[in-house]
């Protein structure tokens, strides 16, 4: 469907015709005209569909044609809540972009700067608000923001609030603004936890499911290298030269090594650089800025931030780290092959992370492909075990022999298990030695009451021999 038969205003239409959008995705063709004719949405579609802009164009569309009511001069009418600050800016500059020919106004409120230019904005009056949960109840408590005549209220990333822990917040936030609002809630997947929240905000909503849960796009090559967790660096560094990325996300797992990876890329000449939760918001906002204006070519990032990134030709996505939710690997890789363009997906697994690759394979209902083609001086990593072998025999862990192999290829299990034995051998010496001083001390104490006993006995039988035979009690002479 063409954005022109969408019946949007003229003055969004030429702000789309200048992005040289003409086509809608589906779930904008879907979405569009629901919003449009008034109806709550619960939409459901993976990352990189074009949903910001599903709920963005019908928004701008009834705010630019419908009339402030009265009292309402500088009370935003429409609230978008996002669970991360780059995503949030990234909804700031679509309703920027798409709504640069109307008289329309909006800010984004998020935490990690100041609040002093954001509540000068509120007071100047917005149409749109665009805010993190945690910054708006903090402003809210403060009294400077009135929800009262809200009219649109959307829920981008739901899921991705839910493991966040906003859902609380939400909560709170929604019973402020009118109950007769239109409510849009958007998610990449649909838990029952978002499910029982869809059901108690939104009231006959339209439900739109564009792709299944948790499912991988199309244009997305996806592989995988086995390799020991010592030589990921230098193969990660290997394929970045060999694989002429020119636009590559990695993800780690943890922001110390998402900090230590851009470093030690660094140091090898690539230009790249770290985001994550424990950077400011200046940090974090000049590292996507130089990495979308071609300045670095190489994103180090933390799941936190897999949903915020919303830039153009991402070549490459390399999972440094396996995370241990699959959803997340979706996530990560969606950050590529987008707006119709393909891309590469490449999974850096050793051998502690063949659990989690199992269930993303589970989670995607299909077989990642497994790459050999190792450069000479790194050696492959064992490959997971076949699910196949041994099945319908039921085993123990201790006594696996697959397992026990397998372990015996890990260094890192190498180094826990021979660390284990050795503290086993420590604690059963200092165990031994205990039994064998608390004899000694047993002995030693049994021979002194032995002794005491028989000194008290002898002075006993002296005693009553001196009162028998009317003898004075000896005493001991002292020396003079």
């Amino acid at each position: 469907m063409q954005f022109t038969d969408l019946n949007l205003d003229p003055a969004i239409l030429r702000a789309v015709a200048d992005k040289n959008y003409t086509t809608a995705t589906p779930i904008q063709a879907s979405t569009i005209p629901l919003i449009l004719d008034g109806h709550d949405i619960l939409g459901c579609a993976q990352t990189g569909t074009g949903k910001t802009a599903a709920f963005a164009l019908p928004i701008l569309h009834r705010l630019a044609n419908s009339p402030r009511p009265k009292g309402a001069n500088k009370r935003p009418r429409c609230l978008v809540l996002s669970p991360t600050r780059e995503l949030a800016n990234q909804i700031s500059e679509s309703f920027k972009t798409y709504g640069k020919h109307l008289k329309l106004y909006h800010t984004v409120l998020y935490g990690g700067v100041s609040q002093t230019p954001q509540i000068r904005d509120l007071r100047r009056g917005v149409d749109i608000l665009i805010a993190t949960p945690g910054r708006l109840m903090d402003l809210g408590d403060q009294g400077h923001i009135d929800l009262s005549a809200i009219q649109t209220l959307v829920l981008d990333e739901a899921d991705r609030m839910l493991d966040m822990g906003f859902i609380p917040d939400i909560r709170k936030i929604v019973p402020q603004t009118p109950s007769d609002r239109q409510t849009l809630l958007f998610s990449a997947t649909m838990p029952s936890a978002i499910q029982k929240l869809a059901n108690d905000l939104l009231t006959n909503p339209r439900d739109i499911r564009i792709a299944p849960e948790s499912t991988t796009a199309n244009l997305v090559d996806q592989s995988v290298f086995f390799v020991q967790p010592q030589h990921k660096t230098p193969l990660l560094t290997h394929l970045l030269k060999s694989e002429s990325a020119s636009r590559s996300i990695v993800f780690t797992r943890t922001k110390r090594r998402a900090d230590r990876l851009a470093k030690q890329l660094h140091q090898k000449g690539f230009k790249a650089k770290a985001i994550h939760g424990d950077k400011s918001q200046f940090q974090r906002q000049r590292a996507l800025n130089a990495f979308k204006r071609g300045r670095c070519r190489i994103l180090v990032a933390t799941d936190v931030a897999a949903r915020g990134i919303d830039v153009n030709n991402v070549s490459h996505v390399f999972n440094y780290d396996l995370s241990h939710e699959p959803d997340s690997y979706v996530h990560r890789i969606g950050r590529t092959a987008r707006a119709g363009k393909s891309g590469k997906a490449i999974t850096l697994c050793d051998c502690d992370e063949h659990k989690n690759l199992r269930a993303v394979e589970r989670s995607i209902k299909m077989k990642i492909t497994v790459r050999s083609d190792h450069p000479n001086e790194i050696p492959a990593g064992k490959p997971p075990a076949s699910d196949t072998a041994g099945a319908g025999i039921s085993k123990s862990r201790k006594s696996t022999k697959s397992d026990s192999t397998q372990d015996s290829d890990c260094p890192r299990k190498q180094r826990s298990t021979e660390s284990r034995n050795a503290r086993s051998s420590s604690t059963n010496s200092r165990s031994r030695g205990k039994t064998k001083n608390a004899r000694r001390f047993s002995k030693s104490k049994s021979k002194h009451i032995s002794q005491a006993r028989r000194k008290r006995k002898s002075a006993n039988s002296s005693a009553s021999s001196d009162k028998k035979h009317n003898r004075k009690p000896r005493t001991q002479k002292m020396a003079t």
